[in-house]
């Protein structure tokens, strides 16, 4: 199967571990006048439209005229040189204390990725998600003392009791479950319900879990549907802060859906020809993810028949539900919908 490069993946940084773990060499890195910073301003990217938005790097003496409070954080080298990110947040007006042209402006993240190209999107994944890290996580959490960077920006160190403290990812499971000509989709009980869009369940893999194991828990409790085979897909970067998606399709071993209702809005069955009309935005009523997310790829993939042809995970016991007269931990207020064929 061709890979698949969605958006905020592809990031080409050498993010060169030798190299980061010299303070000398990041000294000199800093001070280099072939590196360039990336500024982010309250978690929003610069983007250049000058030179068709791209990424708005600068060189080091635009950085070093701000009144910046945090060291800048190493994302790794390019061909022609090392390349930082810096929270630029507590400067109130930073274009033009930049000395910026009206050229330059800070835009949401999550906009800039879908207009960025595939690199420069990745390269703003690892940003985002490493800045918003550092922000969240300046105090140690064995003792509670404040935090050292070290690393260029990949590790916090506590100088009181050694603790040292690393960047984090969570790693999502994100599915789309088929049975024949059908396949899931549900609304989440939040921003999906709102926006009244469907799109491939998902959730946190838990400690001590397989992907698999995770995909067939987290569609149980969702949806009450029993999942067999697992297959992977693709996995995709998801800053926001830090998730990794890791995009799989499944084979029902039930129909009848359960809701959630704290987690979900609606689960539904949608046949193969909705969901081809849902992705070219011809469905009158179905509206599922745009292409800079992985749901819409893994939806794509089952529609055009993708989704069979993917590497089948290793057979995993699964979860027989015992008959309804019976089943004890069935938790109240879920709704079934029965769907026959």
């Amino acid at each position: 199967m061709t890979d698949i490069i969605h958006t905020f993946a592809g990031n080409p940084l050498d993010r060169a571990d030798a190299e980061r773990r010299d303070p000398d060499w990041l000294d000199a890195a800093e001070r280099s006048p072939h590196s360039r910073y990336l500024p982010m301003w309250r978690l929003n990217v610069l983007i250049d439209a000058g030179a068709g938005d791209r990424l708005g790097w600068l060189p080091p003496e635009r950085i070093s005229e701000l009144d910046v409070q945090t060291p800048p954080v190493f994302l790794g080298l390019d061909g022609q040189g090392a390349r930082f990110a810096v929270d630029v947040s507590t400067v109130e007006r930073p274009v033009p204390t930049l000395g910026l042209s009206e050229a330059f402006r800070f835009e949401d993240s999550r906009a800039a990725g879908m207009t960025l190209s595939a690199s420069e999107a990745g390269i703003l994944a690892q940003s985002r998600s490493q800045l918003a890290w550092h922000e969240k996580h300046q105090f140690c959490s064995v003792c509670g003392t404040p935090t050292n960077q070290a690393r260029g920006g990949h590790l916090r160190v506590c100088p009181n009791c050694g603790a040292q403290h690393f960047p984090r990812t969570d790693p999502v499971a994100i599915m789309v479950i088929s049975d024949g000509d059908r396949c899931l989709l549900g609304q989440s009980a939040g921003r999906l319900a709102r926006t009244g869009m469907y799109s491939a369940l998902a959730g946190f893999i838990d400690q001590g879990e397989a992907i698999e194991e995770a995909v067939r828990r987290e569609v149980r409790e969702e949806a009450g549907i029993e999942v067999g085979a697992v297959r992977y897909h693709s996995s995709q970067p998801w800053p926001f802060p830090s998730s990794l998606m890791i995009g799989c399709h499944g084979d029902a071993l039930s129909t009848d859906i359960t809701i959630d209702p704290v987690e979900m809005a609606d689960v539904r069955w949608f046949e193969r020809d909705e969901a081809r009309a849902a992705l070219a935005g011809e469905h009158p009523t179905l509206k599922v993810p745009g292409p800079v997310a992985i749901a819409h790829h893994l939806i794509r993939a089952w529609v055009d028949g993708g989704a069979e042809r993917a590497r089948v995970a290793p057979s995993l016991p699964t979860h027989t539900p015992s008959p309804p007269d019976t089943q004890t931990f069935r938790p109240t207020g879920k709704r079934t919908i029965s769907h026959a064929r």
